[in-house]
């Protein structure tokens, strides 16, 4: 499948472009895709070799897929709440492979449920290649051989302000904010951005960070044998953070705010506040249990992007895993299943070696 293109739905997107632009630095033919045709056209004639196409994912992807005979389909075009498998069932019907950037809970967890459909194809479908489960995971088998028992992990995200945010990623923090989570490992109830606490990072000093729902709350636990996770977001400005979270407890208290629709304008709102930030955001990671020797064992693992390269790191899985599937390669299997442990800490960081990012 090597002479046939990357096809990336919501190519010119704000991770999409970024994964076209990735692959076409690796040499990999993409097709830039969207329902804007001028958007997809100019960032293609930017890129080597490079084509756009028009493509509405609600309506005639699967023509647009016949057409184009994509080798594999990169996924972008979130919120993936509340969302079907449409577009992967198209990439089934048609041949190719397909790869997603799925944050949502339940759409990445029940993903394996297309597994023997997949493989009766002959296909590989991967859902979640993202920060989330795709750097999380890689950084616990990382340390995991040192680990005799791993028990917890808290981990965390905090965007800098002024790194470029997606409508997308912005909707899908909205549609759970004040709502109670599914139980996850040691926590029975929890509520979307609430659990308001601080953390400390290199560089970016104290900031915010409030409970939010991601597929690893089943996935880690289920792959690693944790009985505690806890996941956080934040916002740099404590008076943005601050006031998403009071809008939580109000519809935790049952105020029927339709934040979901208040998206845009919370977004341009929050555009507006860019330069009371900064350009620097990151990760953190502590992973505790007991050690080899017997003894507790507690490691923590830091992430800090400055420049604004902030949203390179959710992109580099599906730019590594689509390269290697459009390149056959054999470690990829046929069927469906999640990005966990499918790409080592080392490959994610050499990715990012072009930015300002930095591992502590």
């Amino acid at each position: 499948m090597a002479e046939r293109d990357v096809l990336i739905l919501g190519g010119y997107g704000n991770f999409g472009k970024r994964i076209a632009q990735g692959l076409s630095r690796r040499g990999v033919r993409v097709v830039i895709a969207g329902r804007d045709a001028g958007k997809a056209e100019a960032l293609a004639a930017a890129l080597p070799g490079a084509r756009a196409a028009r493509i509405d994912i609600r309506d005639g992807l699967d023509a647009a897929l016949r057409d184009l005979r994509p080798a594999v389909v990169v996924h972008t075009c979130g919120p993936y709440q509340g969302s079907n498998y449409a577009v992967a069932h198209a990439c089934l019907d048609a041949g190719c492979h397909y790869i997603d950037l799925a944050d949502a809970r339940d759409f990445v967890r029940d993903f394996s449920g297309l597994d023997d459909a997949a493989r009766a194809a002959g296909v590989t479908l991967i859902s979640g290649a993202s920060t989330v489960p795709g750097l999380s995971s890689a950084v616990v088998a990382h340390f995991l051989p040192q680990f005799a028992r791993l028990d917890a992990l808290d981990f965390g995200i905090s965007p800098g302000q002024k790194a470029e945010r997606g409508l997308a990623t912005t909707r899908a923090i909205l549609s759970y904010a004040g709502r109670p989570l599914r139980p996850y490992a040691g926590h029975a109830k929890a509520y979307g951005w609430q659990a308001l606490r601080r953390q400390a990072y290199p560089v970016m000093g104290r900031r915010w960070l409030a409970d939010c729902e991601i597929p690893d709350l089943d996935l880690l636990p289920s792959a690693y044998g944790l009985s505690d996770i806890r996941f956080g977001a934040g916002l740099e400005l404590a008076p943005l953070h601050l006031g998403l979270w009071a809008a939580s407890w109000l519809r935790r208290l049952g105020v029927p705010l339709p934040l979901e629709a208040l998206a845009g304008p919370l977004l341009r709102i929050s555009d507006a506040c860019n330069a009371f930030g900064s350009d620097v955001g990151g990760m953190h990671m502590i992973l505790r249990g007991e050690g080899v020797d017997g003894r507790p064992l507690e490691k923590r693992w830091f992430i800090v992007a400055e420049a604004g390269d902030g949203p390179q790191i959710p992109c580099v899985p599906a730019i590594l895993l689509a390269r290697r599937l459009y390149e056959k390669d054999p470690g990829l299997r046929t069927g469906a299943y999640p990005c966990v442990g499918l790409t080592r800490l080392k490959d994610y960081l050499d990715a990012l070696k072009p930015f300002a990012i930095r591992a502590f």
